[in-house]
């Protein structure tokens, strides 16, 4: 349908635009009107010229950053439309195996005991890496004995072990088992922390000698608790010329050379004594008045193991000289009997263990000194006790 012009031409009716339809007046004279064929709110807009034509994305120039920001298309002035777009994936961040994760056999590995983990620090060197760390190896003491210490060469010498694997794990305390003076010497060479890292050295069964002993004690200068267990070829001379004013723990046990005057030497030497425990057949009475006011104000812990000479005059002397004892050991004083046990309970109100397991003359005459005196109590041992009813 078409409308004549105003030169008589005919004239095409508008096109449809953004769904309008603009119709030629009417001889109403209603004028012109607008009939809507879109959304509501394009209603009785008008005709509108055609948009101008975009070109394809691919070939269209990369919009300026402020337009990315949510401002105007710089080609078709309207408002960027649509969600987001996505910001492009980098490369994937690669983290190990959960089998080497350092961070998850932290926690595992606390799981397990200290024999399980020195096999699985030979799994692999993650392993080994992660439980070399002191903090898994606390409060442990390494056991070595002589002929583990050396390395048989194709050539038949023997070379000292690499300790290297000791230092990492930050080792406190070493056990040697059956060394001789030189084995002690080869360790200290060989141990770089053997001199300041060191503080508690135990030898057992060995044969050390006085001369041996010494040198040990001047060269590790960090060792503050020492044990001596079967070691039948150091004297009192050794103790003597050895023993250093540092060592706040000291237990001799089965040396077949400890006597009276192996006493004499340790409370004359030590008087930041803290612990002491003492196994020896031949230590009588005498030996025990031997402590002095310098041991009473430091010393907490005597343990007197099968001293088989013990009366209860040693212990008078040892209530007098040690008053500030808390854990207090006669087992195997076999010579002790209630009376002894008295003494203990009237003089020593600190106590909080007392052992007197394989003491055959104690009753419970005892017993009742104990209930009625030794208020702090927490520990009492009467193992192989002979009591009557």
């Amino acid at each position: 349908m078409s409308s004549p012009g105003v030169d008589g031409d005919p004239k095409p009716p508008c096109l449809p635009r953004n769904g309008l339809v603009k119709l030629p007046g009417q001889p109403n004279g209603l004028g012109t009107a607008s009939i809507t064929k879109g959304t509501p709110a394009a209603k009785n807009r008008p005709c509108q010229p055609p948009p101008p034509t975009l070109p394809p994305p691919s070939l269209a120039a990369p919009p300026p950053r402020a337009a990315l920001a949510g401002g105007l298309c710089p080609q078709a002035g309207l408002p960027l439309g649509g969600p987001a777009l996505a910001p492009v994936p980098g490369p994937p961040v690669e983290r190990p195996p959960l089998a080497t994760d350092e961070k998850i056999l932290n926690g595992l590995f606390w799981y397990f005991s200290a024999c399980e983990r020195c096999v699985l620090a030979q799994v692999c060197k993650a392993w080994r890496r992660v439980l070399y760390q002191p903090k898994f190896w606390a409060g442990l003491t390494p056991v070595l004995h002589a002929k583990e210490l050396y390395t048989v060469l194709p050539g038949g010498e023997k070379e000292f072990v690499n300790l290297q694997g000791f230092a990492a794990r930050g080792f406190e305390g070493f056990c040697l088992v059956g060394v001789s003076d030189l084995d002690i010497c080869e360790f200290i060479d060989n141990y770089a922390l053997s001199k300041k890292g060191v503080k508690a050295m135990s030898l057992k069964r060995s044969t050390i000698t006085d001369a041996g002993l010494e040198v040990m004690l001047e060269q590790m200068q960090g060792v503050v608790r020492l044990e001596l267990s079967g070691c039948n070829d150091f004297t009192e001379a050794g103790l003597w010329s050895s023993l250093s004013a540092r060592i706040t723990s000291l237990s001799v046990s089965d040396c077949i050379n400890v006597a009276d005057d192996a006493i004499a030497a340790i409370s004359q030497l030590l008087p930041n004594l803290a612990e002491l425990s003492l196994q020896a057949y031949h230590v009588t009475d005498t030996a025990l008045a031997y402590f002095t006011a310098r041991q009473g104000h430091s010393t907490h812990t005597l343990r007197l193991l099968s001293c088989w000479e013990i009366t209860n005059h040693g212990v008078v002397n040892v209530v007098h000289s040690l008053p500030n004892l808390t854990a207090l050991s006669l087992s195997g004083c076999s010579k002790v009997t209630d009376d002894g046990v008295e003494l203990v309970a009237e003089n020593l109100r600190k106590l909080r263990s007392l052992d007197l397991s394989w003491c055959p003359r104690i009753t419970d005459m005892a017993l009742e000194y104990v209930a009625c005196d030794l208020h702090r109590l927490e520990e009492l041992v009467l193992d192989r006790c002979r009591t009557s009813g």
